[in-house]
């Protein structure tokens, strides 16, 4: 019992699919979940060139495995109910395949290698990876491509969430690059900009919303004593990320994000939002470039490893309590500050979030298992390194905003 269904809609599929502006009524227009592989570990790596010779082989063998078919069916013409049963007993498991990728297989479709599919994308919070990224292989890219299109160059960013009945508690979390469905929890994104197929950009924030927001807050909104400032799309965006950062916001409406799309308060101080916003953007997009923080870098050699001309044993280990970060049996950081793990998305730290995505794992595919399984963490500690004194820093100031929030006011003004 609140007054959710009083709020601004983020999203609907009613605005999602109107014909024209007049009949939209939400901030955003278009909306996608992120992408999803059936097959990740043929489509994802850390390193672009193991990368390529991963997809150059899933594209070689399925090229030898559609040349096989077609000449068998040459032989033998069948039904198309058993065609496909007898397509699944006759293709190489040597690679990952999905019933839509055996229906190209069929079909006839032509699945040829380019290095120029292989973007940048967000797979977990705060790790980048080298994703393929083409309808076919990566499986589901759903609207992606009108957020981040598979060809052309193009400039966006994108606000993700958590999605429809997520076990974990409400999240939210900023890209600028091809985001995974499971960035976070079934994650839904609303871009800044969308593309159409030719390339042409749009704004994707609602002249709906502008209106509102002007006509709630007046056109030149002031903020906090300063000069009054034109209230634009730009500021509308970042007010969204920082009000679905608000821990009051999140707790009271906790129930209905999990059942429907997020609706969002108009509070009084606009800009107070608008500049909150800006900053945790600026900082969970550019986690990369923001300055370290300045954690203690203990090194002692592990003797017995060094014997052996084998490197360090991974550990990649938290310690909360004593603000200490083992990355291996040799190197290890301490003065972690206590803010830093407050900073949570789902059920771990950012920072956790990173030593898990870095650990040593054994592949599952076959194929990816005895021809690249070639990470170690070995070959990346450094730029590991470096990433979690960054994102110490964002957790850090991340919190400092946060929980500032706790201390304004949420009445809204009446319309």
């Amino acid at each position: 019992e609140n007054d959710f269904s009083e709020l601004m809609p983020l999203a609907s599929k009613e605005t999602k699919n109107a014909k024209s502006p007049s009949s939209e009524r939400a901030i955003f227009k278009l909306y996608s979940n992120g992408i999803v592989s059936a097959r990740d570990e043929w489509t994802t790596n850390l390193n672009a060139e193991t990368l390529s010779e991963i997809v150059f082989t899933f594209c070689e063998i399925y090229k030898s495995e559609q040349e096989r078919w077609l000449e068998n069916q040459k032989k033998a013409r069948k039904d198309k109910k058993e065609s496909r049963e007898s397509l699944r007993n006759f293709v190489s498991r040597k690679i990952k395949w999905t019933e839509e990728l055996e229906r190209h297989l069929e079909k006839g479709s032509q699945i040829p290698f380019s290095k120029a599919l292989i973007r940048i994308g967000a797979d977990r919070p705060f790790v980048k990876l080298y994703t393929y990224y083409a309808e076919v292989i990566t499986h589901r890219i759903y609207q992606q491509d009108s957020i981040f299109p598979i060809r052309g160059s193009w400039f966006n960013q994108a606000i993700g969430f958590s999605g429809l009945s997520s076990a974990k508690p409400f999240q939210t979390l900023a890209v600028n690059c091809i985001p995974s469905f499971d960035l976070l929890e079934k994650t839904q994104f609303l871009p800044r900009y969308s593309y159409s197929p030719k390339g042409a950009r749009s704004d994707n924030i609602t002249n709906w919303a502008l209106n509102k927001l002007i006509a709630h807050y007046g056109k030149n909104a002031g903020g906090r004593g300063k000069k009054a400032r034109e209230i634009t799309k730009d500021a509308i965006f970042h007010y969204v990320y920082a009000v679905l950062h608000d821990p009051i916001y999140r707790e009271k409406y906790a129930h209905n994000l999990k059942r429907e799309f997020p609706r969002i308060p108009l509070y009084p101080d606009f800009w107070r939002w608008a500049d909150w916003g800006e900053r945790l953007m600026n900082l969970h997009i550019g986690f990369e470039s923001v300055t370290p923080w300045p954690l203690q870098r203990a090194d002692a050699p592990d003797q017995k490893s060094r014997a052996a001309k084998i490197a360090p044993k991974t550990i990649l280990r938290s310690d909360h309590e004593n603000g200490i970060i083992v990355l291996d049996s040799e190197t290890q950081l301490s003065g972690v500050p206590a803010a830093a793990w407050k900073y949570r998305l789902g059920n771990r730290t950012a920072l956790d979030w990173i030593l898990d995505q870095h650990k040593e794992k054994t592949p599952k595919d076959p194929t990816i298992r005895e021809k690249f399984n070639t990470y170690r963490f070995a070959d990346h500690k450094e730029k590991v390194v470096d990433l979690l004194m960054r994102v110490t820093r964002v957790s850090v100031e991340t919190t400092e905003i946060v929980e500032a929030m706790n201390d304004v006011p949420r009445e809204q003004s009446p319309d």
